[in-house]
């Protein structure tokens, strides 16, 4: 279903991936956390024109993990309105990750989406390159090679705010390996500029970015897909559009709270 892969999008940028043959920026993850903080929410409407799909969320929290202190982030995401009476998604993805780099230790995926169930665990061994994956519905455990500085389905989100590359041009790229459903990914994000958009909060610059997905399998072409993140210290995605073959879905922010730095807003 095309809502439920954007919603699986939104929480992380992406989609089932490919890696094009273009400049690719490397980004350099020594540098300390900065762009967020335990405490930190963010909520996002998933919307067809005027009409609601689906509402998701991004909350973090300092906890510890096995005596180790890890920054917890929870995604949930449901169907509502009209929709759900439909079709009734509702989908979690945590992650746990080093509260000092982002390096994830444990993925939890539990998801319904119209009867559809999963629910797995993957453990990550970053000194051995391994990620353990437990399928607890159908209790099948099972192990996998995967490669430096792999990034979880949810920990991609932080690990891109905290390191997207400052020195990139126009129309480079740089990718982040990525393991999800038992599979390594990579995951390409290209440059495009500044743009300033016009949001509820008023007007944001941004950062212009395109994800480069497979095509032929939901979207139109292979640059379908748009996103914008903040031009500031946060790094926080304003807004994501999607051309679908029956118009376009968007997913943009509705509210947030407990940001590590002050939300800038242009002013005329």
């Amino acid at each position: 279903m095309i809502l439920k892969r954007f919603i699986i999008f939104c929480f992380l940028f992406s989609f089932y991936f490919n890696s094009p043959k273009i400049i690719a920026q490397e980004i350099k993850d020594s540098i300390p956390i900065s762009s967020f903080k335990s405490g930190e929410w963010l909520q996002y409407r998933i919307h067809y024109g005027i009409f609601n799909a689906s509402y998701a969320t991004l909350s973090l929290k300092r906890e510890k993990l096995n005596k180790i202190d890890v920054l917890h982030a929870i995604a949930y995401a449901r169907t509502t309105g009209f929709l759900r009476f439909f079709f009734k998604l509702e989908d979690t993805y945590e992650s746990f990750f080093k509260d000092q780099k982002v390096r994830p230790l444990k993925f939890i995926r539990d998801i319904y989406e119209g009867g559809y169930t999963k629910n797995k665990v993957i453990d990550f061994d970053s000194k051995k390159n391994l990620a353990f994956v437990d399928d607890k519905k159908n209790n099948i455990q099972s192990s996998h090679k995967i490669k430096n500085d792999t990034q979880d389905l949810i920990s991609t989100f932080y690990y891109l705010r905290n390191y997207f590359p400052n020195n990139i041009n126009y129309g480079e790229s740089f990718n982040v390996n990525i393991f999800f459903d038992e599979e390594n990914y990579d995951f390409n994000l290209k440059f495009m500029g500044l743009e300033t958009l016009d949001t509820k909060f008023g007007k944001v610059e941004c950062l212009k970015l395109i994800p480069l997905v497979q095509k032929g399998r939901v979207f139109k072409e292979n640059e379908s897909i748009t996103l914008w993140v903040s031009n500031d210290e946060n790094r926080i995605p304003i807004k994501i559009k999607a051309d679908i073959a029956i118009g376009s879905l968007d997913c943009d922010l509705e509210n947030f709270k407990n940001n590590k730095h002050p939300f800038k807003i242009k002013v005329n």
